[in-house]
């Protein structure tokens, strides 16, 4: 199956891999962690360039969600890294990722498009 494009979301269960990259524009270590309703991935320390990945399988009903918590000196924030219904989802305005691939910056987190264009940031969750 060599073309992961719009055929991704469709499959059954279908396999993600995240990745998680430190960009932060302070050189700051970024401290990581991310949880779903069944899974505790541990806290993260990244310093500056470092990447954090992880692979699953989304469920069922499409409600996979993984909620991470991203700090460094001065902030915390928070943000669903991912959600089934913005990324695994054909009607998303920011289509399917298979590989979903993070570039963590102090005033947002943003997602890589796979076609090569800008990529899309989104704002913290409050």
């Amino acid at each position: 199956m060599g073309n992961h494009s719009s055929n991704d979301g469709i499959l059954l269960f279908s396999p993600k891999h995240v990745v998680i990259y430190n960009t932060l524009t302070s050189r700051a270590t970024l401290v990581v962690h991310c949880v779903n309703k069944e899974k505790d991935l541990g806290i993260q320390k990244l310093p500056i360039g470092a990447s954090f990945d992880f692979r699953f399988r989304v469920n069922l009903r499409k409600t996979t969600t993984y909620n991470c918590t991203f700090e460094w000196p001065g902030s915390i924030e928070k943000f669903d890294i991912f959600r089934a219904d913005r990324d695994d989802n054909e009607t998303s305005p920011i289509g399917i990722c298979r590989e979903c691939i993070w570039y963590i910056y102090e005033p947002a987190p943003c997602r890589e498009k796979r076609d090569g264009g800008h990529s899309i940031c989104f704002t913290w969750d409050r």
